[in-house]
């Protein structure tokens, strides 16, 4: 559910240092919000502080969010808000270079794989244009 940025609040929270924000602010940017942030039904912010902080910076007016339910209590809340911080794992380096490897295989496929590509683009093109034909 989009919502008004201006009408979300933000109480106490166990974080305290939100650390810098420049590489998801730029990736918010970049990609958008891949994981919305988590309000309880009062808008009082549960979970995403440094996404919605990140937007902000962007100059958003509005950011996708997830409403609780009005029966999550408190307690649940925090759970939530510290579940959410402590069960983040990094990649390991190993994965972590596997991952940009395979992007750069993507980003930069063999030659072969380049001819087959356009050549099938060319018969696709060619079919949608004798689809064109029978359709007039």
């Amino acid at each position: 559910m989009l919502v008004k940025i201006e009408d979300i609040k933000i109480k106490k929270r166990v974080r305290k240092d939100l650390g810098d924000l420049t590489a998801l602010k730029e990736s918010i940017r970049m990609y958008g919000l891949m994981n919305p942030i988590t309000l309880n039904s009062n808008y009082e912010l549960v979970a995403g502080e440094r996404r919605l902080e990140a937007a902000k910076m962007l100059g958003w007016e509005r950011i996708n969010a997830n409403i609780l339910d009005s029966t999550v209590d408190s307690v649940r809340q925090l759970e939530m808000e510290l579940e959410e911080n402590n069960q983040r794992k990094e990649f390991t380096d190993e994965e972590l270079l596997e991952g940009y490897k395979k992007l750069e295989r993507l980003r930069n496929p063999p030659l072969i794989m380049r001819i087959l590509r356009f050549i099938a683009n060319c018969f696709i093109s060619l079919a949608e244009w004798i689809r064109s034909l029978f359709k007039k």
